[in-house]
């Protein structure tokens, strides 16, 4: 199938060489590319302590809704002490 990619100049520029250093089409070299990528776990399987930080995304709210309150509470503060 063909298709069009946008590439960076630089890092076509290296895949290229690459794929002449290798004696092999620069056609084959980005299918081979892609054919690793699709091989190699996620990310998440190499980070598994990544998987709990969108877990508390719910708590958004709450969190800046605290943040609010304390913020106004230190105003208050501040607000007494300069008196």
């Amino acid at each position: 199938m063909k298709t069009t990619l946008e590439i960076p100049d630089a890092i076509f520029r290296r895949a290229k060489s690459v794929a002449a250093e290798r004696g092999i089409p620069f056609r084959q070299f980005v299918t081979e590319a892609v054919q690793d990528k699709l091989k190699a776990p996620p990310r998440s399987a190499a980070k598994p302590w990544m998987k709990t930080f969108g877990k508390l995304r719910h708590l958004h709210k709450e969190t800046a809704r605290i943040s609010r309150i304390i913020d106004e509470e230190f105003d208050q503060i501040e607000a007494e002490d300069r008196q």
